[in-house]
């Protein structure tokens, strides 16, 4: 598994006095930090266009550019980074609207007390990472939420694609099942548990036992003649042998041709067809 790396922290230092930056270094060189220093503000907008820096302290008494200006334009350019102002009490007065714009995160004092400067850059550090570790997750979360809506709208699509094909196959079996009734012969489906699975109309008039009575789900044993029974427990070609093309005297005086075929060869379906056919004799 490989192991997790972390973003160094980088931090700039802008002091247009070089020894102050070098204190600074000393103060902050066991904290694990990747130290950028500039001794102007505009060498140290220089800096940040091609090092991604969390946290800038920026002295305030600076020739060209103060450090609030400095940090404004920073403020302007990299809103994400974290700017502290280091500067004394008699300045506090000329920072003070740029801490309350949101120019300047803090305000820290010369001389400083090193313990505390390290605290505050610690914190500010935590912030910045806080920060960037929410917008991540926003990020992510986005993202999730755009793939949820693509799945969704998949979804849709499918369902709606299946829905028109149930149509499609309800209207074909409408279709089916109009052309079967009009067929000039009997059809019967049995399964195989016995059951009449399927019948057409002159099917129904051939077998049931009372006017307008339906042979579907009945029993085979209940409607249909011994004679087909037997049928339904032969082999395909012992049935093929005795009655296909064969004829059959009902009880109620019909004389029919009977085709006896296995379900399976056009659906998953398993079981029996017969086929009738009033028999005319030439």
């Amino acid at each position: 598994m490989a192991e997790e790396t972390h973003t160094p922290r980088t931090l700039l230092l802008v002091d247009d006095e070089p020894n102050i930056v070098s204190s600074l270094k000393r103060t902050l060189r066991r904290e694990g930090y990747s130290i950028l220093t500039a001794n102007s503000a505009e060498e140290g907008l220089n800096l940040l266009v091609d090092n991604k820096v969390g946290v800038i302290i920026s002295d305030q008494r600076m020739p060209q550019m103060t450090g609030v200006d400095f940090l404004r334009k920073v403020k302007a350019l990299y809103p994400k980074t974290l700017r502290i102002v280091l500067s004394g009490y008699t300045e506090l007065e000329s920072v003070t609207s740029a801490i309350n714009e949101g120019a300047i995160y803090k305000f820290l004092t010369k001389p400083w007390d090193d313990e505390q400067l390290r605290d505050n850059i610690r914190v500010a550090f935590e912030h910045h990472e806080m920060e960037q570790e929410n917008q991540r997750l926003t990020r992510e979360l986005q993202h999730s939420n755009d793939e949820l809506f693509r799945l969704n709208q998949n979804l849709e699509q499918q369902v709606m694609q299946k829905m028109r094909e149930i149509v499609h196959n309800i209207n074909m079996l409408e279709i089916s099942q109009e052309i079967l009734e009009h067929l000039p012969v009997a059809i019967i489906g049995v399964d195989e548990q016995n059951m009449i699975a399927a019948s057409n109309r002159l099917a129904d008039e051939l077998f049931r036992s009372h006017y307008g009575v339906c042979l579907l789900g009945l029993q085979a044993h209940e409607c249909l003649p011994e004679t087909l029974l037997r049928a339904l427990q032969q082999t395909p070609s012992e049935s093929a042998t005795e009655f296909n093309g064969g004829v059959l005297h009902l009880e109620n005086g019909n004389v029919m041709q009977v085709w006896v075929r296995p379900m399976g060869d056009f659906s998953r379906s398993k079981g029996t067809i017969i086929v009738l056919s009033p028999f005319k004799e030439h």
